[in-house]
């Protein structure tokens, strides 16, 4: 028999220990509440769902009912407690999880890397020396160094994937709108969406039922040669380590030995019309108004490379912003075009390995370099309200990468089962 909800986070608390970086704050006596209520279900052969006494961790950007939430910041140490849970910490709880705590995170979810000057950056579950992605670091981490079997991030340009990449998990964006963000802290609500993050598919699927309120069953059985998937390179492989270069490339040779038909495709035509149409990434346009009146009147509360890229947006003009959401609607739908008849297509998540903590706090230049790098890639889908979702695809000794794989908005089941699919081989089974 297994073990118990309880015993099972006693052993976590007690492998964390005091001030792990993972989390910003452990909910310890709810957990242990939810733990014991759980096991008392189980006991009783009751169960709420199939994420009852499942441990879960959440980003630190999600209300929690008597719990201050912080984004990664301690600009908002001193603000007022949540009066009540965000939905989708409600629904865990409904669900039956076991919520142990909120997890680390970039300042305000501004960053690919993961480093936090206030918290401190959790390492890389690979290689502590290394960044962990961002912005959902503690997440990703959590669950790869089993400190929570599932996790719930939140993806702005790649927060859920970017960090599942680097650290050896799966991570998901769902299409935009799907999960409902209600108490859950902006960063930019155009492109915002709340996934999931687990060991594999599977556990990304169950949690994405209770985030999203339906269900989001596998298929068994799938056939490869029913589905066709289009292969990106192009601006998709721009400045990429040739680690990157060499795992993907042959993961793509996996996938089509399954039998699933691989096909090239070409987006920087469409790709470079999105990136002019805005003079400021649209993130930092919509970051600015979020964050208007403190960055005016405290901008020294900020980490300075987040209030950095803040304040590229706080003097767009309200006439470009509306231009550029049309323009922006009209390129997504040109993209869902190019896809027609494509089951999703593949991209690497990131086209570089994880640098060192030490190399990014020691130089703006690397920070910013090696940021612009990690988001590239996975923002592709914030911009063209893609449903996408990282798979791990190995680098070498103490290195992930990821393969991701993308559809369409509104095909959030087929690109599930399609993952589950090629899941072996892009970890290169």
């Amino acid at each position: 028999m297994s073990r118990s909800a309880r015993d099972q986070l006693e052993s976590i608390f007690g492998r964390i220990g005091d001030g792990s970086p993972v989390f910003t704050r452990l909910l310890a006596e709810t957990a242990r509440a939810e733990a014991d209520a759980a096991d008392t279900r189980r006991a009783a052969g009751l169960k709420l769902s199939p994420l009852d006494g499942t441990i879960v961790s959440i980003k630190d950007l999600f209300d929690v009912r008597r719990e201050t939430t912080w984004a990664g910041s301690s600009l908002l140490k001193g603000a007022a407690p949540a009066a009540q849970d965000a939905p989708i910490v409600a629904r865990l709880r409904q669900a039956g999880a076991v919520i142990i705590g909120k997890t680390n995170m970039s300042e305000f979810a501004f960053s690919g890397l993961g480093l936090n000057a206030t918290f401190g950056t959790p390492g890389n579950a690979l290689d502590a020396a290394r960044i962990p992605g961002g912005s959902s670091s503690g997440a990703a981490v959590s669950v790869a160094q089993g400190s929570s079997e599932l996790t719930v991030g939140t993806d702005t340009g790649g927060s859920c994937r970017i960090p599942a990449a680097l650290n050896g998990i799966v991570g998901m964006k769902p299409t935009h709108g799907s999960v409902p963000d209600e108490g859950c802290f902006p960063l930019a609500p155009s492109l915002d969406v709340i996934g999931p993050l687990a060991k594999d598919v599977a556990g990304c699927a169950r949690l994405l039922s209770v985030l999203a309120g339906r269900p989001f069953a596998l298929a068994e059985g799938l056939k490869p040669g029913r589905f066709r998937i289009g292969v990106a390179r192009g601006g998709f492989l721009a400045e990429a380590a040739p680690s990157v270069v060499k795992a993907y490339e042959a993961a793509i040779e996996r996938v089509a030995r399954l039998g699933v038909a691989v096909e090239p495709v070409d987006f920087d035509a469409v790709w470079q019309e999105m990136m002019a149409a805005y003079s400021v990434p649209l993130v930092a346009v919509e970051a600015a108004a979020v964050h208007r009146e403190a960055i005016a009147s405290k901008p020294e509360a900020f980490d300075r490379r987040v209030a950095a890229r803040i304040s590229l947006g706080t003097s767009y003009k309200a006439a470009d912003y509306i231009a550029a959401m049309q323009t922006r609607r009209r390129l997504i739908g040109k993209l869902a075009a190019l896809l027609d008849g494509l089951d999703g297509f593949l991209a690497p998540t990131v086209p570089i390995e994880a640098p060192t903590i030490a190399a990014l706090e020691a130089s703006d230049d690397a920070f910013f370099t090696a940021n612009r790098l990690m988001l590239r890639n996975a923002a592709f889908g914030n911009l063209f309200d893609l449903c996408s979702i990282s798979l791990p695809m190995p680098l070498g000794d103490k290195l992930s990468g990821g393969l991701m794989l993308s559809a369409v908005a509104g095909q959030d089941l087929r690109l599930l089962n399609l993952a589950k699919l090629i899941e072996p081989a892009a970890a290169g089974h």
